[in-house]
C-alpha cells in the first residue's frame, strides 16, 4: 500500500512541532531555575584598593618616631625589636660619651697643673702619692672613648635609617599580589638524550 506523500509531509511536520514544543518548556523550565539576581563578590573577588601614598606615610610615621611606622603596617611584633636595637646603639655612646668626659676632665686638670681629679684620688676619695692612670694613659683613654662613641653614633643612625626603610619596604609588600594562582617556582630537569642538566624557573599562571 503506497503512503501518499502529502500524510508523509503532514507526520514529519507534526512531529518536529511536537519536539519543538518539548524542547521550548524545557528552556523555560532551565530559566525559572536560575536566581533572579548573581551575587558579584560569589564570582569575583574584590581586593582592597591599592593606596600608592602609605608606603610613604609609613616612612615618615617611623621617621617622626621609631616603630610608629610599624604600628601604621600593623606589625606591633616589630616595634620592641626597634626600640631594643635602637636603645642599644645609644647606650653604647652615651657610655662611651660619659667615659670620655672623665677623662677629659682630668687631663684638662692635670695639664693645668692639678694634682685633684678622681685618677688622683682611691675609692674612699683619699689623695694617693701618684695618679691611677698616667697623663699618657688619659690621652689614650680620650681616644678610645672618643671612637667608640663615634661608632656607636653611626650605628645608632644607620639603626634609626633601617627603622624608616623597614616600614617603607613592609607597606610596599602589604599591597603586593600574592595570589595563590601566580607562582613562580624553581625547576630541575634532566636532558635524556645528552645527559645534561638544566636549571630554570616556572612561572604558572591559572585562570
Amino acid at each position: 500500500m503506497k503512503v501518499p506523500s502529502k500524510f508523509l509531509i503532514a507526520s514529519l511536520l507534526a512531529f518536529l512541532f511536537c519536539f519543538s514544543t518539548v524542547a521550548q518548556e524545557r528552556k523555560k523550565k532551565k530559566r525559572k531555575e536560575l536566581p533572579k539576581e548573581v551575587v558579584v563578590d560569589s564570582i569575583i573577588e574584590i581586593r582592597d584598593p591599592i593606596n600608592p601614598l602609605s608606603p610613604a606615610k609609613a616612612a615618615f610615621y617611623s621617621a617622626i618616631l621609631p616603630g610608629l611606622g610599624q604600628a601604621y603596617n600593623k606589625k606591633y611584633w616589630k616595634i620592641p625589636i626597634v626600640y631594643g636595637v635602637i636603645g642599644t646603639g645609644l647606650y653604647f655612646y652615651i657610655t662611651n660619651n660619659r667615659e670620655y668626659n672623665r677623662y677629659r676632665d682630668a687631663y684638662k686638670r692635670r695639664i693645668a697643673g692639678f694634682t685633684d681629679d678622681e685618677f688622683y684620688l682611691d675609692s674612699n676619695g683619699n689623695q694617693l702619692p701618684t695618679p691611677r692612670v698616667s697623663i699618657e694613659g688619659l690621652q689614650r683613654g680620650q681616644k678610645v672613648f672618643r671612637k667608640n662613641k663615634e661608632v656607636a653614633l653611626l650605628v645608632t643612625i644607620g639603626l634609626y635609617a633601617l627603622n624608616i626603610i623597614d616600614a617603607n619596604v613592609d607597606a610596599h609588600l602589604l599591597q603586593y599580589n600574592v595570589d595563590e594562582n601566580l607562582s613562580l617556582a624553581p625547576h630541575f630537569r634532566l636532558n635524556e638524550i645528552d645527559a645534561t642538566s638544566n636549571l630554570g624557573l616556572t612561572l604558572n599562571f591559572k585562570f
